[in-house]
């Protein structure tokens, strides 16, 4: 991500709510928490990845508009 090493790195804490829509169970939304450290001077990178990573992100892209999604992060500056 952006010059930022993400194999083994990156944690992320995922919640999801499963609702009855019409007589159907569905997963209605997700909720993504990421943890992960970064040298400080790549804050300013970290930031913009996660502003438009989920143009780029496979998973997203195929629940979009069918699951809502939300996400954060918790980046910690070493």
């Amino acid at each position: 991500m952006r010059g930022i090493a993400s194999a083994g790195n990156v944690v992320a804490a995922v919640e999801g709510d499963i609702e009855d829509v019409d007589g159907v169970l569905r997963i209605t939304k997700i909720r993504l928490r990421y943890r992960f450290q970064i040298p400080a001077d790549l804050r300013e990178k970290a930031d913009r990845a996660l502003e438009s990573y989920a143009e780029k992100c496979p998973a997203y892209q195929s629940v979009k508009g069918c699951i809502e999604c939300a996400w954060e992060a918790e980046i910690e500056e070493t």
